[in-house]
């Protein structure tokens, strides 16, 4: 039986430390300024984008890989006797779904399988490394695939977006909707229900109360939730809250690991700074 890599793209939002230790390969999405474009993570850092929103004035862009990048990778492996599972941005949020399925078509089905995570950043990071655990113990590519799909209505997504400026900008909510937020001092809580982002909850005053509110929403489930793993995503200058938050979700759930990571560059083109999220899975 042929050996298993696993392929993601950038919006998976795991440290380069995790990737690495799991032997993960990542297809970068693309970030555009202007006439400027720049692959997410090689080319360009969260901070310097949100360094450049602010001298620019203007908002980013981003793009899917095309399927010719997908493809160069996927030769890469296939060439090296590997077979491949592909796990991706939700097809609801970008092309880059279809994309990684436009390019497997080139080569036999069942060397590379694709895998819609119904979800974004560490959303489908959790996903990863769960496909990665399976990998080491030498499962088949179809077997990861299968046990991979199976989890995608498992993951839980909860982000507490500081401003909405950013979706607004970026064509995700409407200009009331920006308004209203702002006006009110509104902290949404935003979700994922079948691969789209909606708001699931919302919460006026400031943003320790929307955390508040995250948190014990989570604690109130506590006993469905896997005990795995939890990641804590943040995008710049939520670095303090998130290393609270760690801490306190280490005494709430001592018996699992809890992993921080940053937002990457596509995920805080549309969310901005100060965002925080908590990922985990149900049982």
């Amino acid at each position: 039986m042929r050996k298993v890599k696993i392929i993601t793209d950038s919006t998976n939002d795991l440290s380069a430390k995790i990737l690495q230790e799991y032997d993960i390969t990542v297809v970068p999405l693309y970030v555009e300024f202007g006439e400027e474009t720049y692959k997410d993570g090689l080319e360009l850092d969260p901070g310097r984008l949100i360094q450049m929103v602010d001298d620019k004035g203007i908002m980013p862009k981003t793009a899917s890989p095309s399927p010719y990048d997908f493809s160069e990778i996927y030769w890469e492996y296939i060439n090296q006797e590997f077979d491949l599972v592909v796990i991706t941005l939700s097809s609801e949020l970008s092309s880059t779904y279809q994309n990684a399925v436009l390019a497997a078509a080139e080569f036999p089905p069942e060397r590379i399988l694709v895998v819609d995570s119904k979800s974004l950043s560490s959303g489908i990071g959790i996903l990863v490394m769960a496909a990665g655990d399976y990998a080491r113990t030498g499962m088949s590519a179809e077997l990861i695939a299968e046990q991979i799909q199976k989890m995608t209505a498992k993951v839980n997504v909860r982000f507490i977006i500081d401003t909405l400026e950013y979706l607004y900008k970026g064509g995700r909510c409407s200009a009331v909707q920006n308004l209203v937020s702002s006006v009110l001092k509104i902290r949404p809580i935003i979700g994922l229900t079948d691969g789209k982002m909606i708001v699931k909850d919302k919460v006026r005053g400031d943003k320790i109360k929307a955390l508040d509110k995250m948190i014990n929403d989570i604690l109130m489930k506590k006993e469905s939730i896997d005990s795995d793993r939890i990641i804590i995503t943040y995008s710049l200058g939520s670095e303090d809250e998130a290393s609270n938050l760690k801490n306190y979700f280490k005494t709430e759930f001592p018996n699992t690991t809890i992993q921080t990571t940053t937002a990457g560059c596509v995920i805080s083109s549309h969310c901005g700074p100060n965002t925080i999220g908590v990922i985990y899975l149900d049982k």
